[in-house]
């Protein structure tokens, strides 16, 4: 809080970007009933879900893991190898950042507009359905990102402007604005299950809307369980073809 900018910065930056996201919705379905057969509200609820999940991985673990690349081609991670506490661990909680506590807030506000809009009747066995598909998407975030960033491991990027936060951005950018329910052939494959982002937000939406199929349900759960399991594993696949700065 000494740097108040800085602190609130993250939270006025995000805030930003999500509103402009709801302000271009909003024009949006001033002309069209539906996009992709989603009304307004699950929309509303889409985006705030997105929100939600970006702002629990950037509270708890992004500004962590965002250091792996960084980290591996300058040897720092030697530093990690020889703590007695597992390195993928402590890279992903050494960062927390409090300011992404307020966008979290903010998304919940986003979430509860988007459910009076749509006119949701929300349960407790509901909510607490929707607070754990959340919890696990944001898990699948962090699997990607993880993933992305183990890649660095094998290769060395000769430019400023690091290719695997370009590619995530775009991806992360793309399915922000387009839910996972308008996918189709090609594309649904890629994003449900090469590059799982479709999901991210979907399947909480759907859920909390009530449109969640119980084939939907166990897609999503076993998409989380491998992506984890491969996650782990490419990780120390990766450590066994680190360098060090010492070899």
């Amino acid at each position: 809080m000494v740097f108040r900018l800085s602190f609130f910065g993250t939270f006025l930056t995000d805030a930003v970007l999500f509103l402009m996201q709801l302000l271009a919705f909003q024009m949006i379905f001033s002309q069209v009933d539906s996009i992709g057969g989603w009304n307004q509200g699950q929309m509303l609820i889409f985006i705030g879900t997105f929100s939600m999940i970006n702002s629990l991985n950037m509270l708890i673990s992004l500004f962590g893991i965002i250091e792996i690349p960084r980290k591996i081609h300058d040897g720092t991670l030697d530093h990690y190898l020889t703590k007695p506490v597992n390195a993928l661990l402590r890279l992903s909680f050494e960062h927390v950042d409090p300011a992404s506590l307020l966008l979290v807030i903010f998304s919940g506000v986003i979430i509860v507009y988007g459910v009076n809009v749509a006119g949701v009747t929300i349960t407790v066995s509901l909510m607490l359905l929707y607070i754990a598909l959340v919890l696990i998407m944001a898990l699948l975030w962090y699997d990607m990102a993880v993933i992305l960033r183990s890649l660095s491991f094998f290769f060395i990027v000769a430019s400023d402007i690091d290719p695997i936060e370009r590619l995530e951005g775009q991806l992360l950018s793309l399915n922000f604005k387009i839910p996972g329910v308008i996918y189709s052939g090609f594309f649904r494959m890629l994003f449900y299950f090469v590059l799982p982002y479709g999901i991210m937000a979907t399947v909480p939406t759907q859920a909390l809307t009530g449109t969640l199929t119980l084939r939907g349900l166990m897609h999503a759960v076993a998409m989380v369980i491998i992506f984890t399991a491969f996650t782990l594993w490419f990780w120390r696949c990766g450590l066994r073809h680190y360098k060090s700065a010492s070899s």
